[in-house]
């Protein structure tokens, strides 16, 4: 642009002649516009502006926070080409537009904005590049120096897919569960089936079929139930579980969502410079800037539940494996013993058919067990170092202490109320909800981790116990026998101090919490009445 829009500077000796060819030199080495340069070298705005006004001889518009336009004038602009080409239109009426633009002199720059919004006639005013740039990221939902999926429309969009597949988690979970108690009944129906065998074979009919004939209905039914409670979950082992996240860094880049072959894909933006020093002075940002910020925030937490969402479902498939090792082990076990007991008979096909159903359910398993092992240990350190980070209170009140710093153990103490972590009188509610719902998560992770070591220690118990039942009944008369029966009951030991290893650290987590003792009070919000008709429930733990 031509120096002669400064001359004024020069008239008033603010700068000399000399001084404005060098800052123009500087500012095309540094790629900035020369405003910001002589901005940076002590040049006062409204001086600029005043050039400005005089230069091209139109008002001059400066940076409002409350100067926006319709949301259907702009979906029709794009905002890289607004930034790139520096204008902005005000309104367009009756083959009118009022624009500002950063050169309202350049006859290209006025075609283009002819035929981008359809006038014949433009209205000019002048604006500095920087206050040009925050109007257009303003009416974009944008803070300094951010890209469209910094916008809290965006970001929204983003939580709603992260949603959906929560959703899609909790209904694997629950199917899962399904499959887990489907599994249950056909350990009852096989107990019950094989004590109504054990009757045939050795009874015969006569008057016990008055007690065989109802176990043996009994069992096929109680068999039959199970199949149709467990069949339906068998394909979730299958699903694809994202459990990964991207690294959140404090609101100083986006997350952003596209959809690529009919599937969310999750992407993270580079950090947006001078990001960290705008956040850095929260106290001097306007309301609608700290909702972008907060907005990112809330879009991160939910990155963080979804992830921890999917550790659980994949704690909830390892679950459903040790469930289905049980059912094996409970196979097999029924099978050597009758084929023990009774030897070669016309019963043993169904005796073999026992053990081999029971090994393939135990391999099965195991490869199950073994995944969300896997699973298991991400997961822990993840909730873990989420606990180190800081969040968004610290921005908001960086002189509160907090619990257990550097520790990696929840921000809370045991005498502490659920929620102390929020903050009363600030209008972030959401953003309170979000972190609650991130620290719950967080602990329903961990807590699953627990149940997982309790699955796999009554999974080992109950490889223990046919072992044992094994070597007791039959006793130690056949050295192979023997052999398989000690492996067993070591399998199950290892199985049952693996559980224990992972219940651990996960139960000293559990006594730091205040949910799991004591008196709680949960709201449940109703956004139709004022909060103080909201209903609460009271949960007691206490001991009578």
């Amino acid at each position: 642009m031509s120096e002669s829009r400064f001359e004024r500077l020069v008239r008033r000796n603010l700068i000399t002649s000399g001084e404005l060819e060098e800052a123009a030199r500087a500012s095309r080495e540094r790629g900035c516009y020369i405003e910001d340069h002589l901005l940076a070298c002590g040049i006062p705005k409204h001086e600029l502006i005043f050039c400005a006004s005089e230069h091209y001889n139109c008002a001059c518009e400066e940076y409002d926070e409350g100067l926006t336009i319709s949301q259907g004038l702009l979906r029709r602009l794009d905002f890289g080409q607004l930034k790139s080409e520096m204008w902005f239109p005000v309104a367009v009426y009756k083959g009118r537009a009022e624009v500002i633009a950063y050169d309202p002199k350049d006859p290209s720059l006025a075609e283009k904005i002819k035929k981008a919004l359809v006038v014949s006639e433009i209205d000019f005013r002048a604006a500095l590049p920087a206050d040009l740039i925050r109007i257009i990221e303003n009416n974009y939902d944008l803070n300094n120096g951010f890209q469209p999926t910094g916008g809290r429309t965006p970001l929204a969009l983003s939580r709603v897919y992260l949603a959906y597949r929560r959703s899609t988690y909790a209904h694997y979970r629950t199917l899962l569960a399904r499959g887990r108690t489907g599994l249950a009944f056909i350990r009852a129906g096989i107990s019950a089936l094989t004590i109504a065998l054990l009757f045939w074979r050795i009874f015969g009919t006569g008057l016990y079929a008055i007690l065989e004939v109802p176990l043996t209905l009994f069992g096929i039914i109680a068999i039959f139930d199970g199949l149709k409670w467990y069949m339906p979950s068998r394909p979730v082992g299958g699903m694809p579980v994202d459990c990964s996240s991207t690294e959140p860094d404090g609101g100083s880049s986006v997350l952003g969502v596209a959809v690529e072959n009919n599937s969310p894909v999750f992407r993270r933006s580079a950090i947006v410079r001078g990001a960290e020093r705008l956040r850095a002075a929260w106290s001097s940002l306007s309301p609608v800037m700290r909702r972008r910020f907060i907005a990112s925030d809330r879009s991160d937490m939910a990155e963080e539940r979804t992830g921890l969402a999917g550790h659980r479902t994949e704690l909830a498939k390892a679950r459903t494996g040790l469930a289905f090792t049980r059912t094996g082990a409970t196979f097999i076990g029924l099978g050597i013993a009758l084929i023990r007991h009774f030897h070669s008979s016309g019963w043993t096909v169904f005796d073999i058919t026992l053990i081999t159903l029971g090994t393939l359910m135990c391999a099965e398993g195991l490869y199950w067990y073994l995944a969300g092992q896997r699973s298991a240990m991400k997961a822990f350190k993840w909730a873990q170092s989420m606990n180190y980070k800081e969040s968004i209170w610290d921005f908001v009140l960086p002189f509160r202490k907090r619990p257990h710093q550097g520790t990696g153990y929840p921000p809370v103490e045991a005498s502490h109320e659920p929620g102390i972590w929020a903050t009363t009188g600030l209008a972030l509610e959401r953003t309170v909800l979000a972190e609650r719902r991130c620290v719950m998560a967080r602990f329903r992770t961990i807590m699953g981790l627990a149940r997982t070591g309790q699955a796999i220690i009554r999974t080992g118990i109950s490889i223990i116990m046919v072992g044992a039942g094994l070597m007791m009944f039959f006793g130690t008369g056949s050295a192979g026998w023997t052999i398989f029966n000690i492996i067993l009951v070591v399998g199950g030991l290892y199985l049952v101090f693996d559980g224990f290893r992972w219940m651990n650290e996960p139960e000293q987590i559990r006594r730091q919490y205040p949910y799991c003792y004591g008196d709680m009070e949960i709201v449940l919000p109703d956004y139709g009445k004022p909060a103080r008709y909201w209903k609460k429930v009271i949960f007691n733990h206490e001991p009578d």
